[in-house]
């Protein structure tokens, strides 16, 4: 093995800095996350301080923004200009910022909605899909589709099976709809509405919420801790 330089890291030197293991390394270099590597006369890759910047970037941005666009953002400072990379930065806390003001609704409406007592129900009192619909600004599709996965199941009116939502219903799909726009998956959702119409799942919704809400503080923070790793990295950039 040949002697390096102070500056210059093996592949596993980078690897333990990084928090990755030796192939994870190889695999970010073929990628275009990091830099090619030079090679000794032997063959060994050498890596230096740019490439180790290269992949805290990396690991601190694919908890932010996900991998496929933490490539995206380090690939970029590589190959483009710094302006380019800030877009694509002030794109990712924008989204960000928009999940946490989804959010901030969500907390409102399910605290609001699961909260309104329903009495005096009339027959007439219940929506067909396309007014349902309408009231909630989504498309017909969508409230069909919530009644196949099972969150919020309508009455079914005779004799052709029209779907016509009491007030309840009408209420579970507008917490449906919030959290939903907040970001919530199908799966859990499903799990959560029983206990939810049956008047138990206030505190579940509100642990749903908190873990939402938790994750995006996750993210954020990735998303900082990631800014002085690419500092480097386009510093790097605007020396070579």
């Amino acid at each position: 093995m040949p002697t390096l330089k102070s500056s210059a890291m093996r592949t596993v030197d980078v690897a333990r800095r990084a928090g990755y293991s030796v192939q994870q390394v190889r695999n970010l270099e073929r990628d275009g996350v990091l830099p090619p590597a030079t090679r000794t006369a032997a063959g060994y890759r050498i890596y230096g301080e740019g490439h180790l910047h290269s992949a805290l970037s990396y690991r601190a941005l694919a908890v932010g923004t996900g991998p496929v666009e933490a490539k995206r953002i380090v690939r970029a400072a590589h190959q483009c200009p710094a302006s380019e990379v800030l877009a694509l930065l002030d794109a990712a806390h924008a989204r960000l910022d928009r999940e946490r003001t989804d959010l901030k609704l969500a907390k409102e409406a399910a605290e609001a909605i699961s909260a309104e007592p329903i009495e005096d129900v009339r027959p007439s009192d219940s929506m067909s899909v396309s007014e349902l619909a309408s009231a909630l600004g989504v498309r017909p599709s969508t409230l069909r589709h919530w009644d196949a996965e099972g969150l919020v199941v309508p009455d079914r009116v005779p004799p052709r099976g029209t779907r016509r939502y009491s007030p309840a219903q009408a209420r579970d799909a507008r917490i449906v709809h919030q959290l939903r726009s907040a970001g919530y998956r199908i799966d859990p959702l499903r799990a959560l509405m029983p206990d939810l119409r049956h008047g138990n799942g206030s505190d579940d919704v509100r642990a749903a919420l908190a873990a939402r809400d938790a994750s995006i503080e996750v993210r954020s923070r990735a998303l900082l801790d990631a800014t002085a790793a690419l500092t480097a990295v386009l510093a790097a950039a605007t020396r070579t």
